[in-house]
Parts: C-alpha cells; sequence; structure tokens
C-alpha cells in the first residue's frame, strides 16, 4: 500500500519514454561497481537501490623512525595520498516513465556479473518483472511489502539524524526536525496508500499489523476524480491548496450560529463534512471540493491513528504512503487533525526519506549475508539531492524537481556509532545551538560566509596538491558542486535536515572528498606541528616555574592562545602575525564573555577527577603548546586522560593518527607523558568523526565503552565549532568545561561578546554533590 491506485496491466507504451536523455553521471553513479539490485515500484514512482563501492583517495600519515639522531631538517611524519575503497548505498527515486531507459542504462553499464537477483516491492512489481528480468538478466526475488517498508523506517531512523520532522504550516520554519531517540522503539507508523495500514513497530522483527482503514488515498483519488474530473492525484491537491472547505462542508456556527461552549467546540469547527451541498442551490468548485474531501479523509485518519496509539500507548507516530509524499497540504491536515484529537499530546511525525522505505528495506532484505545493521551509516550530502517540496505553491525551480530524479546516498562508515554515555538526556539532546532553518538573520549571514570563502578552500585544495596537474580542475568542480548546494540551500533550507553551521562544513567536507582532496591541510598541519613540537619543553619549564594558583590560570589561557590557532576561521586566517593574534586575544583583563574560571580553580583544590574526556580540536601549537600542558597536569593531580581526536581530517584539526605520532614524540621529551601512556593512564581514541563540529549523539563505540569503564566525571570541550558551534547549551551528567575563542565577529556579536572573546565555562550537574 506503498503507492495510492492500481497498476492498469494495459497501460499504453507511451508511459515508458525511451527518448528521456539522462545525466548518468550525476544519478547512477558508481554504477561499474553496483551489486545487489532493490526497486519498489509503485503506481507511478520507482525507487531503485544498489550497494556500491566507492574509490577514493585518503592521506595517511606514518611516523618516521626518530631513534637514530636525526637532524633538524627530517620531517616529523610521511604523508601520503592513498587509495581506499568503502561501501555506499545509492537510492535513486523516478517516475514511471523513465523506468525503461533506466534498465538500459543499468545494463549498459553494470560490470559486475556476480549479481543474479534482484529484490523487488510494491504494487507495480508484478508488472514489470518481465521488463526487468529481460532487460537486465535478473531473477525478480518478490519481497513483502510491509516487512519491506519496516525494515527501511527502522534504518533511516537509526542512521539519520534529522530524518523525522513535524510539519508547521504557518510557521518561520515549516519543517521541524526532531531529535531521534537513541531507542527508535516503540512507534506507530501510519501507512497511507489506496487504504490505510496502522503497524506497530517494538523492534527490528517485531511489528504488527494493528488497524488500517478502506478510507485512504484511493479513496480521495477517486472520489476526487468523479467530483471534479480531475484523474491526476497530484493536480487533485493543487486544486485543494486553493480551496475553501467551509464552502463546502457545514460548520458549527452554521447549525448553532457560534461556538457550542457547552461542548468546547468552537464555531469553525466541522460539524458535517460536505454538510452544505445537501441543502444549497448552487454550485461548488472542484478547488472547494478537493479541498472539503481532503480535509474529510485527513481528519478521518488522524482520528483513527490517535485512537490506535492511546491504546497502545504510543506517543511516536509516522506518517507515510502515496498519500503524503512530501505534499504540504496533506502535512498539514494530517498535522491539523493529530493536533485536534489529542490536544496536543501527539504529534504527527514525517519522514524526510519517506519515498524510499520500500526499497531500502527490500534492499536490506538482500543483503542480510553482508549484516548491514552491524555497522552505522551516514548520508553523503554531495550525492544526495535532499527534501524538495512539491507543493505547487513552491517556486518553479522547487516544483520541477519533483518531474526529475532524487537520489539517496549513504556511506558506510568505519566506527559503529552511539551516544556518549553522559549525556543528561539524549533524547531532547541538540548538538546546534543555532538552527538556521528557523532563523532567516542567520542563515543569510552563514550561507554568505560560506560563498565568500570558497575561493580560499579552492586555493587551498590546488595548493595540497602541488604535483597534480589536474587538480586546478577537480578544484573546480568542487567550487561548482558547493556552490550549487549553497544555492539550494537557500532555496530550501530544509533540504538536509535542520540547516546549521555544523551541516554547512560537513556538506563542504563531503564534496572536497568527492572531488579527492581528502586533507587540504594535511602540510599546513605538519608544519605547525614541527613547530610547535620545538618549543614544548620550554612551555612546561616555565609553567612549572609558577606558583600553583598561577599556574592553573596559565593553563587555561595556554589552551584559549592556542586555540586561536584556527585555519577555518576567516579572523585567523587574515592576520599574519603571531603577535597580533595573542594582542586580540587577550587585550582585555578578566571578566571573559563567559568566565568561571574561580569555580574550576575553587574545584581544583579539592580531590581529583577518577578520568577526564577530552575532545581535542586544532594540531600545531593548539594540540602541543595548548592540551598537552593541561591534560599533564590532570595527570600529575591523579586523574586519567581520554583524548579523543577526529577519525578523518577536516580543516586543521588534528586526527587519531598523527596524535599518536605527536604524542610519542611529547612523550619521549616528556617522563609525565611517557609514564602515563606506559601505564594506561592516558588513552588516545578516535571520536568517529571527520567533522571540525561534535555531535555526542553520533561517536565511536569504543570511545563510549571507555567512557563508562574508566568511570569518567569530567568531559572537556575545547574550540569554536565542538564548544560553540555545537554542544554550547549540552547538558551532561558529569562535570564539564566547555573553552573556546569566538574567532567569528557575527557570533561574537550574537552572544553578547566581540571578536576574540573567550568563553570559558564550567558546569556541574544539577544535584551533584560536593566532589569526595
Amino acid at each position: 500500500m506503498a503507492e495510492c491506485g492500481r497498476v492498469d496491466s494495459n497501460t499504453s507504451s507511451h508511459t515508458m519514454d525511451k527518448s528521456i536523455t539522462l545525466p548518468p553521471d550525476e544519478i547512477f553513479r558508481n554504477m561499474e561497481n553496483a551489486k545487489r539490485f532493490a526497486i519498489d515500484i509503485g503506481g507511478s514512482l520507482t525507487k531503485l537501490a544498489y550497494y556500491s563501492t566507492v574509490q577514493h583517495k585518503v592521506a595517511k600519515v606514518r611516523s618516521f623512525d626518530h631513534s637514530t639522531k636525526e637532524a633538524a631538517g627530517d620531517k616529523l611524519y610521511e604523508i601520503a595520498v592513498q587509495e581506499e575503497v568503502t561501501a555506499r548505498l545509492h537510492f535513486i527515486k523516478f517516475e514511471n516513465a523513465y523506468i525503461e531507459t533506466c534498465l538500459d542504462f543499468i545494463k549498459d553499464h553494470l560490470v559486475n556479473t556476480e549479481t543474479k537477483v534482484i529484490k523487488a516491492t510494491g504494487g507495480g512489481a508484478h508488472k514489470f518483472k518481465e521488463l526487468i528480468e529481460r532487460k537486465l538478466g535478473l531473477k525478480v526475488d518478490k519481497e513483502d511489502e510491509m516487512t519491506c517498508l519496516i525494515k527501511g523506517c527502522n534504518f533511516v531512523l537509526k542512521n539519520i539524524p534529522h530524518e523525522a520532522f513535524v510539519y508547521a504550516k504557518h510557521a518561520d520554519s515549516e519543517f521541524r526536525f526532531q531529535t531521534t531517540n537513541p531507542d527508535i522503539f516503540p512507534y506507530l507508523l501510519v501507512n497511507i496508500g489506496s487504504g490505510v495500514s496502522i503497524v506497530k513497530v517494538e523492534s527490528e522483527d517485531k511489528f504488527e499489523r494493528i488497524g488500517g482503514s478502506s478510507i485512504g488515498g484511493g479513496t480521495f483519488w477517486g472520489l476526487g476524480a468523479l467530483l471534479t474530473k480531475t484523474k491526476r492525484f497530484d493536480e487533485l491537491l493543487q486544486l485543494a491548496s486553493k480551496g475553501q472547505h467551509s464552502s463546502v462542508d457545514m460548520l458549527v456556527k452554521d447549525i448553532y450560529g457560534g461556538s457550542y461552549a457547552c461542548l468546547g467546540l468552537t464555531g469553525d469547527l466541522i460539524a458535517s463534512s460536505f454538510g452544505k451541498s445537501a441543502t444549497a442551490d448552487k454550485e461548488f468548485s472542484d478547488e472547494d471540493m478537493a479541498k472539503s474531501l481532503l480535509h474529510m479523509i485527513s481528519n478521518d485518519i488522524g482520528q483513527l491513528a490517535c485512537l490506535y496509539a492511546k491504546l497502545h500507548n504510543l506517543s511516536r507516530v509516522y506518517f507515510g504512503g502515496f498519500f503524503i509524499r512530501g505534499h504540504p497540504v496533506t502535512m498539514h491536515t494530517i498535522t491539523y487533525s493529530i493536533n485536534f484529537f489529542t490536544k496536543g499530546e501527539v504529534q504527527a511525525l514525517f519522514l524526510r526519506h519517506e519515498g524510499y522505505l520500500g526499497a531500502i528495506g527490500a534492499f536490506l532484505k538482500g543483503a542480510e549475508e553482508d549484516n548491514p545493521n552491524q555497522y552505522s551509516w551516514g548520508e553523503n550530502y554531495a550525492g544526495s539531492s535532499g527534501l524538495m517540496s512539491v507543493s505547487p505553491d513552491m517556486n518553479p525551480m522547487q516544483r520541477a524537481r519533483s518531474g526529475t530524479f532524487d537520489m539517496l546516498e549513504m556511506d558506510r562508515l568505519d566506527r559503529q556509532l552511539v551516544n556518549l554515555p553522559l549525556l543528561q538526556d539524549p533524547s531532547s539532546y541538540i548538538p546546534d545551538t543555532v538552527d538556521l532553518t528557523e532563523d532567516a538573520q542567520a542563515r543569510e549571514y552563514w550561507l554568505s560566509c560560506f560563498e565568500e570563502a570558497l575561493d580560499g578552500v579552492v586555493k587551498r585544495a590546488v595548493a595540497s596538491q602541488p604535483d597534480i596537474p589536474e587538480a586546478a580542475e577537480r578544484a573546480e568542480k568542487f567550487r561548482q558542486k558547493y556552490l550549487h548546494k549553497l544555492q539550494t540551500l537557500r532555496h530550501q533550507p530544509f533540504a538536509y535536515g535542520s540547516l546549521t553551521v555544523r551541516s554547512l562544513l560537513d556538506t563542504r567536507e563531503h564534496c572536497l572528498n568527492e572531488f579527492n582532496f581528502p586533507d587540504p591541510y594535511s602540510k599546513i598541519k605538519e608544519r605547525e606541528n614541527d613547530i610547535a613540537l620545538k618549543y614544548y619543553e620550554k612551555a612546561v619549564k616555565s609553567l612549572e616555574e609558577l606558583s600553583w594558583e598561577d599556574r592553573q590560570f596559565a593553563l587555561v589561557r595556554g589552551v584559549l592562545a592556542g586555540n586561536v590557532f584556527d585555519w577555518g576561521a576567516k579572523a585567523v586566517s587574515d592576520l599574519f602575525s603571531l603577535k597580533v593574534i595573542f594582542m586580540f586575544c587577550f587585550s582585555s583583563d578578566r571578566p571573559w564573555l563567559v568566565d568561571s574560571f574561580d569555580q574550576w580553580l575553587e574545584r581544583l583544590k579539592g580531590p581529583p577527577h577518577r578520568c577526564a574526556l577530552f575532545f581535542v580540536d586544532n594540531s600545531g601549537v593548539d594540540i602541543i603548546l595548548g592540551v598537552m600542558p593541561f591534560v599533564r597536569e590532570l595527570l600529575s593531580r591523579g586523574t586519567e586522560v581520554v583524548l579523543a581526536s577526529n577519525s578523518g581530517p577536516a580543516l586543521n584539526d588534528v586526527t587519531n593518527s598523527e596524535l599518536q605520532i605527536l604524542t610519542e614524540r611529547i612523550a619521549a621529551m616528556d617522563p609525565v607523558i611517557d609514564s602515563a601512556l606506559r601505564e594506561d593512564r592516558l588513552t588516545l581514541v578516535q571520536n568517529g568523526s571527520s567533522s571540525p563540529c561534535l555531535d555526542l549523539s553520533r561517536l565511536d563505540k569504543v570511545l563510549a565503552m571507555l567512557v563508562r569503564e574508566r568511570q569518567t566525571d569530567l568531559v572537556i570541550i575545547e574550540g569554536m565549532g565542538r564548544a560553540i558551534h555545537t554542544n554550547y547549551y549540552a547538558m551532561l551528567s558529569c562535570e564539564s568545561l566547555k573553552m573556546a575563542v569566538i574567532k567569528n565577529s557575527w557570533l561574537a556579536d550574537r552572544l553578547g561578546g566581540k571578536l576574540f572573546s573567550v568563553v570559558f565555562k564550567y558546569e556541574v550537574p544539577a544535584g551533584a554533590g560536593k566532589p569526595h
């Protein structure tokens, strides 16, 4: 029931237009490496899924042998760009008219001959079975539609953070994306196709159809066709969006002259759908009848869903199916109905990739031997078209999208990602400080900011590969791709979920990787690391000469000063003198913009923490002369330390592989660090991310296990990306330190400060007693 209406076996051949020219490089990507196909064919749309391997370049660092006496000019480590193969899932959605052309293209480009079967689901799978088997030479293996739907729904809810949203028609931001609860079960799925199926989902493999109705999308389409003589579903919705249902429906005020106060019924409430058509001596417009019909069916489905949700004590209700399909007018009527019948206690939730659920589920059924659910997956923004509104009221650029191809790409991640166990309430955790989807002024500023910075990013990418002639050509393709993404987000800020500074940064990183620029800052990082290491011993000696209290303050200032060295911040990259940076950073005395240093100092006079988890930021001065002396002090107090760094490169952030080498070099100079490493009191782990920001709900599982084992009671987050753009308001169940220098004048102004304002935020969870 994923699609509305039955499939007519006598459909004329003109619906399978072979004259359509496809842009294959943009749609059927990596087809030469494709295997394991699945297809979901509905009444009007086909969704194709396939697995491929993607070869791309990655920057690897390898330590040189420094056991012998080294020359002053020796490099710190070797940077090698290698080819790496990763797994990617591709999902493509298109109108059935394209199906034969698409099958021809797949046949011509399919290299992998091991593929023998294509999993199929949906009402149209039977109709096109012979065509698929003839064109591709693959056996069509049909899968149960509802099972596929549930499997697909579970997959997107687990792997895409901003998958579910609430639709609010008259709000500044129509799409309000929800934080996905770590435990997605149980939930109610209301699938509105020709009819309605209501399914209770309790686990990965346990679900039950607990109810349904024959009054669904097919009813709207069928009655709408009889009433208006309009045969196309989308045209009916367009009519409904322009209609006034009150011209046809009998309202409470039409009967009682106003509201019915003692029953709590407002005057504008529908008392009888189509009630006026029996008594009024006039013709009703197609628009008004379509709107009345839409309200009647939506209200019926909404009330039914509410009753089942209450009966089974379920608060999460997701709506999907052909009737929804991202249409604002249907989402609005369903939302209104749910709000009315539950008095706001239950929200109607919709899914960003609802149209792909059947294809995803069919694919997962075919790939069970590879156990794809044991991995975490992440949306590849560079290859996904995002959520496209099909509202008839949207501008032509958006409207045209529904008649072409939509793509979703998911990359298999190296690490399984889970919540940080120390989040106070994982279900309410929101990583990002500012939601640009809802803040138009902030959105315009940051989109312009990223657009203006694009030339510098392109130059940096080319400079990182000086010996490769085609680097400039690839960099220009990167520019065009990312610029197109920014333009899309101006029109549709909701395309990839909540629009944030983090998502803009991550999209840029994805686009750089797409054109084989895996680490544009690698050589800069190496140079800055090498310089900073030369000053480490001197910095430590200077700190040891200070009194205890002066040393604590100097250590904090050292972290903050080091954090200024950030090539991702325009204000810093525009400065040429380190002296100028320090002057800007510390031109004013305390109090800082956010200043909890006195409370932190008082805490340090008490017993040591058991274990500190430190999320680090930049390479060079930051990690070596700022973070490491701070870590050294914690270790000297008897606190174990876990240093969490990026799994992959992003801007000039230090990666885990780089940090391993740097820590070995520091240990060779510093007995405190050396003994902590040997005694396992200092541990280096990957955070599972390749982003300049930090999402504490998607961290490496190994890190989460370590946090539990070590009974971590202090979390330290440093840097503007990790502690300001994200996690500024994050509530933890243990003590936390957030340290950063604000290197963006707009953001500083938003937070009530100025450029290079300091944030030093020490927080103790409510109800926590004194440490002992």
